[in-house]
């Protein structure tokens, strides 16, 4: 009929509203991964350097390990604090400082020339780390929301691989110019954390903080668990996780040595396009799987790493570098996937009250073993030889990714679920 209005469709304009809303928020989730992968990419950005600085400052291998694991020890104590910490008070009053002390490490490790500044550097960079994987990872799940919770996972899980991978390439190509370039993510990412649309937690009530073993209900300080029923879960992701971690750590902190010996190179590219291509492969690794069940992917991990394991000791006995970089390939790999499938566990169990603090319990039980185990691989190697030292790693770690595959294996069967 002629001059008849149009009819408005009820619900429309609000059907419209959500959907914008929506792409709002998944824009968010990709957003909140920023600061993740900032972080992250100044946790491995030295890799390449240690056998410049060892050349020009004259330090052992022993002494490298432990240069390393400085940062595990940073991350330990970080995580601490920082998971409770921002579950209680929220993400952001977590995540500033934390990006904070990660621009120190940068202008530390711009310009050292001793030992001490590369400990305190490496120092630094864990306690930021420690706060990220913790509060960081816990911010993009807020950001995502109930509904994406599976894509919060993915996305922060592979921010932090990717990140990892891409401070090594980097620092090869840059060399100390790198820190620079990384001061710069870094405040890209304190802006990004600034605007983000995270909500102030809200008071538990009395009682509701659940305890795994420490003695104070209110510590602020204490060593993070998850609450009662989601524990299976957390075991079975630090079963593959750890392991995982693990070898990628002996990779980044034995690596360049074990290059630099079958090259007979001390250039920072190869080490650094190593380390690349092995966290490239974790994220690569992570999307792939990403549609499985939380038990396949982790006993694909699992695998991964064992298999990975196999192939450093035959490349360390037959002096391979094609063999060195699968066993890089599969660590990475491995890494990934227990990394996916552990957060993914937690975000499907635990509630947004005590995920920053379930996040630093994955984590705890990770970097134990990927700071202990390195740094007494490096030892051995000083004593007995960088062959035997690999080998005897590669050995334990096997056993380590095949106890965990075990794990989840018999593990509950809320874990088959996607």
């Amino acid at each position: 009929m002629t001059g008849s209005r149009p009819v408005a469709v009820p619900g429309a304009r609000e059907a419209h509203e959500e959907r914008e809303e929506g792409a709002a928020a998944t824009r968010w989730v990709w957003t909140a991964a920023w600061p993740v992968t900032a972080v992250f990419v100044l946790s491995n950005a030295a890799t390449p350097l240690y056998v410049r600085w060892q050349r020009e400052i004259g330090f052992s291998k022993g002494t490298l390990t432990v240069i390393f694991a400085c940062y595990i020890v940073g991350l330990l104590g970080s995580l601490l604090v920082s998971g409770v910490v921002s579950d209680r008070v929220g993400r952001k009053p977590v995540l500033l400082p934390a990006l904070g002390l990660a621009m120190a490490a940068c202008a530390i490790f711009a310009s050292a020339s001793a030992v001490a500044a590369l400990i305190v550097a490496r120092l630094f960079s864990g306690i930021a780390v420690g706060a990220v994987v913790s509060a960081g990872m816990a911010a993009v799940t807020d950001v995502a929301g109930p509904g994406r919770r599976r894509l919060a996972a993915l996305l922060a899980s592979c921010a932090m691989v990717f990140g990892a991978g891409l401070g090594p390439l980097l620092a090869g190509v840059l060399g100390k110019g790198v820190f620079v370039l990384e001061a710069v993510l870094l405040a890209a990412a304190v802006l990004v954390v600034a605007r983000m649309p995270v909500r102030r937690p809200v008071a538990p009530a009395k009682g509701a903080w659940v305890r795994t073993v420490a003695p104070a209900k209110d510590a602020w300080v204490r060593i993070p668990g998850v609450p009662r029923g989601s524990g299976g879960q957390l075991l079975m992701g630090i079963a593959v996780f750890a392991p995982g971690i693990t070898a990628t750590s002996f990779v980044l902190s034995l690596g360049p040595s074990l290059l630099s010996g079958l090259l007979d190179t001390t250039s920072p590219v190869a080490a650094g396009a190593m380390a690349f291509v092995m966290f490239l492969t974790a994220t690569g690794a992570q999307f792939a799987v990403q549609r499985l069940d939380r038990r396949t992917i982790l006993i694909a991990g699992a695998v991964s790493t064992t298999i990975g394991m196999g192939a450093l000791i035959a490349a360390v006995r037959a002096s391979s570098v094609p063999l060195l970089v699968a066993a890089a390939l599969l660590a990475g790999a491995g890494q990934g996937m227990g990394q996916l499938g552990g957060l993914s566990l937690l975000n499907s169990t635990v509630p947004a009250s005590r995920l920053a603090e379930a996040n630093a319990a994955l984590n705890v039980g990770g970097y134990v073993p990927a700071g202990v185990l390195p740094v007494t691989a490096g030892y051995l190697s000083d004593a007995a030889g960088l062959t035997t030292g690999a080998t005897v790693f590669g050995a334990v770690l096997m056993a380590l990714a095949l106890v965990g595959g075990l794990v989840v294996l018999v593990g509950p069967p809320s874990s088959r679920r996607k």
